[in-house]
């Protein structure tokens, strides 16, 4: 009921909440401490935040990276020696080109699954049933999102 009233609430709402499924079923926008003052603001709930948080590290990374070649080709050119040429993009094989055109609609089940899992726990009347069947729901939910941040992970190397 609260969700649905801060969802249609007109206003602006500055929230705080430890409840990670509350706050990506209401909040558009979210607020970050990231240290030594800074604060970001990230569009969509937490869970948006993570994979925007990861996709910035990962572009943080390559620029260290490209930076650190550039230095490395600088010095080399400042010795009069070549720079190492980089290395070509490999080539998928047939399975893992396979692979790859599956992950997109591997990786939506898994997120509607997700989702569907975390909308039972939202019903009062799953919290009636015995405590082995709330575990057990419990566990294949991370179980599930263990895979999907997985399908994540090899979309990514096959994709690079």
């Amino acid at each position: 009921l609260l969700e649905e009233l801060l969802a249609e609430y007109p206003g602006t709402l500055l929230l705080v909440s430890h409840d990670r499924d509350f706050l990506d079923n209401v909040v558009t926008s979210t607020l970050v401490m990231e240290g030594d003052g800074r604060v970001a603001d990230y569009v969509g709930g937490y869970s948006d935040w993570l994979r925007q948080r990861s996709a910035a590290a990962t572009a943080e990374q390559v620029t260290v990276a490209n930076a650190s070649k550039v230095a490395a080709s600088n010095d080399a050119a400042a010795k009069g020696t070549a720079a190492p040429t980089p290395l070509p993009k490999r080539k998928l094989g047939f399975k893992e080109t396979r692979e790859l055109e599956l992950l997109p609609a591997r990786i939506e089940t898994l997120e509607a699954r997700i989702a569907t899992m975390a909308s039972a726990l939202n019903d009062p009347e799953f919290y009636r049933r015995e405590a082995g069947a709330i575990t057990a729901h419990n566990e294949a939910m991370a179980s599930a999102q263990a895979e999907l941040e997985s399908a994540y992970a090899r979309w990514a190397e096959l994709d690079a």
